[in-house]
């Protein structure tokens, strides 16, 4: 079988769907939970930008296509801050596992653009983490405020070299995905701040 053949076939469903269950079953009862769902996120996310329908953006509001899945996206930056709390550096490791595991979902030129999009984003995310004192639940939004935009760029910039695809490159696209990952990114936040709070009051208040 040439690499063409080979390529393939692991992208069938029956094949790559398995193989992505078992990296993230190897995370997951090595005790890195979120790693787990991290790495499995990848190439669902890269799939769902060929496999899920867009809507049409207004051009007064900058033109372009909204896909909703942005909102995960903007999910997958949060879930990596969580698993680099289990994980510390190795979440590079990560990572690179849920890049490779992308080129069984979706096309390589959106796997590339992806993987550009998320060392530049996930760089932005680990100095944030790394070196910020604050709560986890500032941190979040410290992070995705920083990682979102250049995510969204990077990413939009270049799948709009891909055959067919070069009208989501607009203003509107950019900014309507930006938005709905930022608003995941707050949601998150929101909770974990409320837990953090629960958490100040049971030491202030010990039984």
């Amino acid at each position: 079988m040439t690499a063409e053949q080979i390529f393939l076939f692991l992208q069938q469903p029956m094949i790559a769907i398995p193989i992505v269950l078992a990296v993230m079953g190897a995370f997951y009862f090595s005790g890195r939970r979120w790693a787990a769902l991290y790495v499995g996120l990848m190439p669902l996310i890269n799939w769902a930008f060929a496999g899920i329908p867009t809507f049409p953006i207004p051009d007064m509001l900058g033109g372009g296509e909204w896909h909703p899945f942005t909102i995960v996206t903007g999910l997958v930056l949060v879930v990596r801050d969580f698993a680099q709390r289990e994980m510390k550096h190795w979440v590079w490791g990560a990572m690179i596992a849920g890049l490779i595991l992308s080129m069984l979902t979706s096309w390589i030129v959106v796997v590339f653009a992806s993987a550009a999009a998320f060392l530049i984003s996930e760089t932005v995310d680990w100095a944030v983490y790394t070196f910020s004192k604050r709560p986890l639940s500032q941190r979040i939004m410290i992070s995705s405020t920083f990682s979102a935009p250049l995510d969204q760029a990077v990413f939009i910039g270049l799948a709009s070299q891909i055959p067919g695809q070069e009208g989501i490159f607009a203003w509107g696209t950019i900014m309507t995905g930006i938005i709905s990952k930022l608003a995941g990114a707050y949601v998150v936040s929101r909770i974990v701040a409320a837990q953090e709070r629960r958490a100040g009051k049971i030491e202030m208040n010990p039984a």
